[in-house]
């Protein structure tokens, strides 16, 4: 073959190329752009603006910027029909109400109005912040949270009397309860009818008990600006809304698991298609409240339950995917019995497994080869008077427990070897901890529910550090340290995720497309930047958010 023939060749064949993507051109993802104003304000920045195709469970946001201009990343929203909706609080979207995606890029004037009932719109801390009160009338409702929001309070008409059966009610329902399936406990509570009604007299001071209006003016906080409105936000919506996502992880081929709050399911996503498997835990106790809290991998990837009130633990075989519960053994199983975390990260050292028992304040630890549970109380040597309650767990390399006493103010350390406990209050008095984690220098990062803070327990030198989250009333969850030394953290109140530099005290908050209960976070430090993701426990969605920066 002379070189004509050859050039004649690979001239014809790059011209087919450039034929074949001209025509292939109408088949590609699109882009959506567009601009954010409303008659009261102008161009608007830090409008949160979401695009959703039809029969599709997946929906994407982006926020406009301090021109009002949006762009939604190229390729990311196929051809086709989408709805859109906004959040900016205190509008309305007034126009278009949903865009056609076909061979060219669109671009859309997206027009806001004033709301007519910004009511409907604040978040539990927008409510914390309007409502008159101490600190100390406005702490109970912190509970309240974990089941429904502050507008079912702020909107009714009961008087303190009236109150009081409902918050005694209100106490004999489980933890496993959302507003789309309410379960009752089957051992009832004992309830403080001083405690009751005293929170009863405040609430009918901050509700509609004496008249059509409030009595306070409504407030809220700022849109997002600057950097926080760098971010693409995906939500994926399950199929059910009794689905509850509260503990998320991702696997090895990026795949989302989480564990059902409020149904007896681990849940599988595919983030790519937003396909959604579930695989069913057995049910011990049929006439109990189901569901599971914590999800935890042990030294071979597998995924590990906290059985709740089902009691027990399950190890789910990631190559099998088949279950194996580990009913209780050697300790009662009554009807108050409830196990809210596991901890296998070390069993492989010493063949144990760590876990609680919610009702009676307790650590237990399981051994995998026998089946028995031993029991381990360690708050022995505090005062009696005060609540405990072992919450969030971690173990280091060699299987020592470090928990958080969430009823209290205190980190427990229980040695692997001997089960003796070594207690460390915290700084911040009644500061309530709650989850943690445990990094490769042995910091032990960890969130104040209740003391509004981010916390750091250095393991080596037994020492802390505290850093007050920027929003109040935000009431931290749980915290997860990336590689590059953030920290990253949401709470049930806010409907913010907290991105936080404890070296520079720096932050930023993302708002969120929808009302979101955020439980357990996790980060996906192989993308870069690092990827969060979170459960919206009470709105049965997944949430991944991509910062762009």
């Amino acid at each position: 073959m002379t070189w004509v023939m050859t050039w004649v060749l690979n001239a014809a064949a790059a011209i087919a190329f450039v034929l074949a993507a001209i025509g292939a051109e109408p088949c590609r993802a699109q882009t959506l752009t567009g601009s954010v104003a409303s008659v009261a304000e102008g161009a608007m920045e830090g409008v949160l603006v979401s695009a959703q195709q039809a029969g599709s469970p997946i929906s994407v946001t982006v926020v406009s910027d301090e021109h009002g201009r949006f762009r939604f990343p190229d390729g990311r929203l196929q051809a086709g029909h989408y709805t859109l909706r906004i959040r900016a609080v205190g509008y309305d979207l007034a126009g278009p109400q949903a865009v056609d995606l076909g061979a060219t890029t669109a671009d859309v004037a997206i027009t806001l109005r004033k709301t007519p009932d910004l009511s409907a719109q604040l978040t539990n801390t927008e409510w914390f912040i309007s409502m008159p009160g101490t600190a100390e009338q406005k702490r109970p409702l912190i509970e309240c949270m974990s089941c429904h929001s502050f507008q079912r309070i702020a909107r009714s008409t009961y008087n303190a009397e009236e109150f009081v059966p409902v918050l005694k009610r209100m106490a004999q329902y489980a933890n496993n309860s959302t507003p789309a399936r309410v379960q009752p406990r089957i051992a009832e509570r004992e309830v403080n009818d001083a405690a009751v009604r005293k929170l009863a007299a405040y609430l009918a001071t901050i509700n509609l008990s004496g008249g059509p209006v409030w009595s306070y003016e409504l407030q809220t906080l700022p849109r997002p600006k600057g950097r926080a409105t760098h971010v693409v936000i995906t939500e994926y919506d399950m199929p059910r809304q009794t689905i509850a996502p509260h503990d998320v992880r991702t696997d090895g081929e990026g795949h989302i698991w989480y564990s059902d709050f409020v149904e007896s399911f681990l849940g599988e996503l595919d983030p790519k298609t937003g396909a959604l498997h579930e695989y069913p835990i057995p049910v011990l106790k049929p006439d109990f409240p189901t569901g599971t809290l914590d999800l935890e991998p042990d030294g071979d990837g597998n995924l590990w339950l906290a059985l709740m009130f089902q009691t027990g633990l399950a190890r789910f075989d990631m190559k099998t995917k088949t279950f194996r519960i580990f009913p209780l053994d050697g300790v009662p199983n009554d009807d108050a019995m409830q196990q809210s975390m596991v901890m296998p990260r070390a069993a492989k050292v010493d063949g144990t497994v760590w876990t609680n028992d919610v009702a009676r304040q307790q650590i237990m630890r399981l051994d995998l080869e026998t089946g028995k549970y031993q029991r381990i109380d360690p708050f022995t040597l505090l005062s009696k008077d005060r609540i405990h309650a072992p919450y969030g767990m971690t173990a280091d390399a060699k299987n020592n427990l470090y928990f958080m006493d969430f009823g209290d103010e205190n980190i427990g350390r229980v040695d692997a070897k001997t089960n003796a406990v070594t207690i460390y209050p915290t700084p911040t008095a009644r500061s309530r901890p709650r989850r943690c984690m445990l990094d490769d220098q042995g910091r032990l990062w960890f969130t104040e529910f209740a003391g509004n803070k981010l916390g750091m327990f250095d393991t080596k030198t037994e020492t802390f550090k505290e850093w007050n989250v920027p929003t109040p009333h935000t009431y931290p969850y749980d915290v997860f340290a990336d590689n590059n030394g953030e920290l990253w953290s949401g709470g049930m109140a806010s409907d913010r995720v907290l991105r936080f530099d404890p070296r520079s005290g720096s932050s930023v908050e993302y708002l969120l497309p929808r009302p979101t209960n955020i439980r357990r976070v996790f980060v996906d430090t192989t993308t870069k930047p690092v990827t969060f993701w979170v459960g919206n426990n009470h709105g049965a969605e997944i949430v991944r958010l991509e910062p762009l920066d």
